[in-house]
């Protein structure tokens, strides 16, 4: 009995290790694409944020980077691209406490991105990505908020291109 308890503990336990053990390194990438492009992004959401289409495109460039799986190219010359506006920012309250006082704001980005081979002269990506950073007056800013928002979009845009879902 207590080895039967052993076995099934042993089992469990090899399973739980195991079955938990995910990576990210099967990059989808296909095999001819080497480098990618990434121009300025547009910015067409009125939000009026000064330097956002820079920023915003600066981070998708470190991201990627970062990522290793396709190296940064110029626009004539690389083997894919990713292009993209950012077409909307909204800031609205998130949380709403007793006598109709905002506690939470969120900010939310979208943007319109897509992904095309330039070897094949083929899209393979056409979509929206859009994502959300929070602030509370006083404990954090805006810009707070809206940094994690173009963070958590460019990630978003980075494993559509490189993961293999």
């Amino acid at each position: 009995m207590k080895v039967r308890a052993l076995l099934i503990l042993f089992s469990f336990t090899c399973f739980t290790m195991f079955g938990s053990c995910y990576s990210f390194t099967g990059a989808s990438v296909a095999p001819h694409l080497k480098t990618v492009a990434i121009p300025l992004f547009e910015d067409v959401s009125g939000f009026g944020e000064a330097g956002l289409r820079e920023k915003f495109t600066q981070k998708v460039i470190e991201l990627f980077r970062n990522d290793n799986n396709l190296e940064i190219g110029e626009r004539l010359t690389a083997d894919s691209i990713i292009e993209g506006t950012i077409s909307s920012i909204i800031d609205a309250p998130s949380v709403i406490g007793g006598n109709n006082i905002v506690r939470t704001r969120r900010v939310t980005v979208s943007v319109r991105a897509s992904y095309t081979d330039m070897k094949l002269r083929k899209k393979v990506w056409e979509r929206e990505f859009s994502n959300w950073g929070e602030y509370t007056q006083g404990q954090q800013t805006r810009e707070v908020a809206l940094n994690e928002a173009v963070n958590k979009v460019a990630e978003d845009i980075l494993l559509e291109t490189v993961s293999g879902w």
